[in-house]
């Protein structure tokens, strides 16, 4: 293999231009028949029994090109890019400039590389600094949630339905006299005033007794997120079938013992206190590691490839729908209830997607400065750590590992060090 050209094309994207030993090339040429040679069909022989030369004079050579090339393209490509010293950041467009009649394979690779960063100032930069303040008052609504928590919803009749009340009912709801799609519930538990319901409804319930039925008048929100059903007004049938209030528990020590190992509610509280303290702390340190981070890489300057943003933009919308599968939601669903296409989804990620890409490149130039190393000690830590989180052992996990994930392993680590170094420099007021 050999670079017979060099150059740039624009601003972080460069092109090579690459040869590639006849011989060499003629190697991928075999590896692509035996890969093939199942599905060639030629007159005279069994399926994929025909010799190599009988396939290229019946099919032309051409027909093993692709493997051929995909499989030496490959790796001369690699080698060009470890002798040029690049970083490509996305994959190379290959184009053919000559092949076949054993004459040297020649192509262009044409990559976009990582950009240069322009380091300011980032060692001593003053931020102001983010406090672990909690209050009395913290603990106290901290408390009233927990005693929510632990409340019951007792059943009544002597009374109709209030705001606050939970009411069990039945519904079908109606268009023009039509039921529609989604619109029939049983036994639904609703809880007056949350909201959950289309504007109107819940309000409607208000007055009414157990066993009461009703017609609710409603009209769906212009944006409702079914084009069916937007802006259409609708009848629900409803009937009242249990009013539920909520029934707060006595608290006292024995609520104390219930819901801990403590014994007294005076111990309950202080151990409260104590962990949002620790909360409080913990998101003090992330709020102060970020106001640093970001004053640093405000102070430097980078133009970032677009193609880099994308990719960072592909891993929000990967990680945000992840989170609606947990939730049993897909993100197509979820697009139909907000009423927005995809395009205009990924959108709302971008600019988050290109700071977090110029952080990533910022915290990386600053390692390399200053020469932030990692020990296979630490290396041998972080496995250990994650395999206690995935309940395996160290050992099995480290056998698993690629060399690639070893290497993003190490970034990794020299990306939180060099934040711990910058965080530790920084002046905090």
């Amino acid at each position: 293999m050999k670079v017979n050209k060099f150059e740039d094309v624009e601003k972080n994207v460069v092109q090579l231009e690459i040869e590639v030993d006849a011989a060499k090339f003629e190697e991928g040429m075999q590896q692509s028949f035996k890969k093939n040679a199942s599905k060639f069909n030629v007159p005279g022989f069994r399926k994929g029994k025909a010799p190599r030369n009988i396939v290229e004079r019946y099919y032309g050579e051409q027909a093993l090109y692709d493997d051929a090339i995909n499989i030496v393209c490959s790796e001369a490509y690699d080698q060009a890019v470890e002798e040029k010293n690049l970083e490509p950041v996305d994959r190379p467009e290959i184009d053919i400039v000559q092949i076949g009649n054993k004459e040297n394979l020649i192509f262009t690779a044409r990559v976009t590389t990582k950009p240069e960063v322009e380091l300011g100032a980032y060692m001593g930069v003053e931020v102001t600094k983010a406090d672990a303040i909690v209050t009395e008052d913290d603990v106290e609504k901290e408390f009233e949630k927990v005693v929510e928590k632990n409340s019951r919803l007792v059943t009544i009749t002597e009374r109709p339905v209030q705001s606050g009340d939970t009411a069990v009912i039945d519904f079908e709801g109606f268009i023009d006299s039509v039921p529609f799609e989604g619109g029939k519930g049983t036994d639904y538990s609703l809880v007056i005033g949350s909201g959950t319901f289309i504007p109107g409804f819940e309000d409607q319930l208000i007055g009414k007794n157990t066993g009461e039925e009703l017609d609710v008048n409603v009209t769906f929100p212009e944006e409702y997120g079914k084009e069916e059903l937007n802006g259409k007004p609708a009848l629900f049938k409803v009937t009242v079938k249990e009013i539920k209030v909520k029934e707060l528990p006595v608290v006292d020590d024995e609520f104390a013992k219930d819901i801990s190992e403590f014994d007294t509610l005076e111990e309950y509280k202080k151990d409260l206190r104590n962990k949002l303290e620790e909360t409080a702390k913990h998101k003090a340190e992330h709020e102060n590691e970020e106001s640093v981070i970001q004053k640093i890489a405000e102070n430097a300057a980078v133009e970032i490839p677009k193609v880099m943003v994308e990719k960072q933009i592909d891993v929000m919308t990967r990680d945000f729908d992840m989170r609606l599968r947990y939730q049993g939601l897909d993100l197509q669903r979820y697009l139909e209830l907000m009423g927005m296409d995809f395009e205009a989804f990924r959108g709302q990620f971008a600019a988050r997607a290109e700071n977090e890409v110029k952080v990533q490149l910022v915290v990386e130039k600053i390692s390399k400065i200053e020469n932030v190393e990692v020990s296979e000690t630490e290396v041998e830590e972080e496995i250990a750590k994650t395999a206690e989180a995935y309940k395996q052992s160290a050992e099995d996990l480290k056998k698993s590992l690629r060399a690639e994930d070893m290497e993003y392993l190490k970034k990794d680590i020299a990306f939180r060090k060099t934040i711990k170094l910058l965080v530790e420099n920084a002046k905090l007021a």
